[in-house]
């Protein structure tokens, strides 16, 4: 049984592959805009984003997760997400080189993320979607998003609030 739950995703692309959020966790999508860099951060934090006034966290997702960075293009895109941890919900903006779709998924589509054979960590995916184009892997944001990470980031989103 997989960790996903029907529902509406947006589909969005890294390279080749497909994947996957719950819509209901994407506030907005943003045409690419060049992060302001923020010293001593993760290798995957590009910076901080303005979100209508806001500074929100950016990460480059295919850094978190392994894949090499590539340079923007025309298609890449920002999402601006509100991804509930324990005790708070992190905005968050995440780098995708193109975003495809919204488009349901149900239970049945959705299959178990399997334990070998994909090149990301399984415990990053809650779930797959077999298409006759190839697979849709349905990301976990909150465990993508490790506890530390999610401290970190929150952190610099406060003291961007404070500033």
């Amino acid at each position: 049984m997989s960790g996903a739950e029907a529902g509406q995703y947006v589909t969005f692309g890294l390279g080749d592959e497909v994947f996957a959020a719950p819509v209901g966790l994407v506030r907005e999508i943003l045409t690419y805009q060049e992060p302001s860099r923020i010293p001593n951060g993760p290798a995957y934090l590009l910076g901080l984003t303005d979100v209508r006034g806001r500074g929100v966290p950016t990460a480059d997702l295919r850094i978190r997760l392994g894949m090499a960075p590539v340079e923007p293009t025309l298609n890449t895109r920002i999402l601006v997400l509100d991804v509930p941890l324990e005790d708070r919900t992190l905005s968050l903006g995440l780098v995708a080189d193109r975003v495809f779709e919204v488009t349901p998924f149900t239970l049945e589509q959705i299959e178990a993320a399997p334990d070998i054979g994909v090149k990301w960590r399984s415990e990053y995916i809650s779930g797959v979607v077999r298409r006759p184009e190839g697979f849709v892997v349905l990301i976990d944001l909150p465990r993508l998003m490790s506890t530390t990470d999610a401290v970190s980031l929150a952190a610099l989103a406060d003291v961007d609030r404070a500033a």
